[in-house]
């Protein structure tokens, strides 16, 4: 159990870690948050009574460390990074320098705490399928070989390798998730396929797909990948033989980018606005979805939101987003698919 634990969430600002705080207030757990930036539009700024919001930079070793031991942390949810694939396609170097050496440094800061006698009992990190590169066998399995090729997938790679690094080498508790695209409300990265897709129809406008429509991808709900973190860190208190595990995280129900478009389109009544497809996406996987049978098996987790109960709580926040944001002049841009 984590009662009692002193949690910190890194990348807190960010679109999961909201949620994954929201959660562990909702047991009743203290919780520091970690962030570089705090945007005015995060989910964060509605629990900042509530959680000790902390501005570092997890490029920086040494503010890491120090945040690490004088705040006693036992737990961690490693979730910072630079999350986007066109960004990082674009600016490879500070994508490298947030993914992989932050994750490095949260590590490192962990190790060097336990090593001067702090608990550390559990370290959560986020990866991403985008770890897994392009694998011939579907579903992707957690054995499957960590061999992202671009920007962002070498880089969930090696935020990946790094961690479990820390358990095989140092005895680290580590566990991975390795999540499905996740969409949900509080996503402000609205170039992202729900998101532009679900403002664009708010707008009048037709939405924009770059690929030819057809990949196809895994979705999972925001509050299911959040409540799967949860769940392993809390196992991981109690269960040392799971440390060390990746854990795929997934409603075994992939789709395609066309599909899932044509579903928000079909629940928010606006089917007369035929998607624009550009057919101009390059370096795309075609297909990518995983299994999440070990999570399931292990933990007995299993996703609370199927895709249309999700799209339809994101369909509710972005239309009240979107009303409160229209004044300020918010544009819609092409999602990312």
């Amino acid at each position: 159990m984590l009662a009692g634990k002193k949690v910190l969430v890194t990348g807190c600002a960010g679109f999961l870690g909201p949620w994954v705080c929201e959660l562990l207030l909702e047991q009743g757990i203290g919780v520091v948050g970690l962030d570089r930036v705090y945007p005015a539009g995060s989910r964060i700024h509605a629990l900042a009574d509530r959680v000790r919001l902390k501005e570092v930079d997890i490029e920086n070793f040494d503010a890491c460390r120090r945040l690490i031991e004088d705040e006693e942390i036992n737990v961690i949810f490693h979730l910072a990074a630079q999350a986007i694939v066109g960004l990082a396609n674009d600016n490879p170097i500070p994508t490298f320098a947030s993914n992989i050496m932050g994750t490095w440094n949260v590590m490192e800061a962990a190790r060097m705490a336990r090593k001067s006698g702090q608990a550390i009992d559990a370290i959560v990190v986020a990866s991403s399928d985008k770890a897994y590169g392009d694998q011939e066998n579907l579903p992707y399995l957690e054995d499957a070989p960590m061999q992202g090729r671009f920007p962002y997938d070498v880089s969930k790679s090696c935020t990946d390798l790094i961690a479990r690094s820390y358990f095989h080498s140092y005895g680290m508790p580590v566990c991975i998730t390795r999540c499905g695209n996740l969409y949900g409300g509080g996503d402000l990265h609205l170039s992202r396929i729900v998101p532009g897709t679900i403002l664009a129809l708010l707008a009048g406008h037709a939405p924009l797909i770059r690929s030819d429509g057809s990949p196809v991808r895994d979705y999972i709900y925001v509050q299911d990948a959040a409540s799967a973190a949860v769940a392993i860190a809390t196992r991981m208190v109690g269960d040392t033989s799971v440390h060390g595990q990746a854990f795929n995280i997934s409603n075994d129900a992939p789709v395609s980018v066309l599909a899932i478009v044509r579903k928000i389109a079909a629940m928010m009544g606006r089917e007369d606005l035929a998607p624009v497809i550009e057919g101009r996406a390059s370096r795309e996987i075609q297909a990518q979805y995983l299994s999440s049978e070990r999570i399931r098996a292990l933990l007995g987790w299993a996703p609370e939101f199927e895709l249309e109960d999700g799209l339809g709580r994101a369909i509710a926040w972005y239309t009240r987003w979107y009303a409160d944001s229209s004044a300020s002049g918010y544009k819609h841009s092409a999602p990312s698919a």
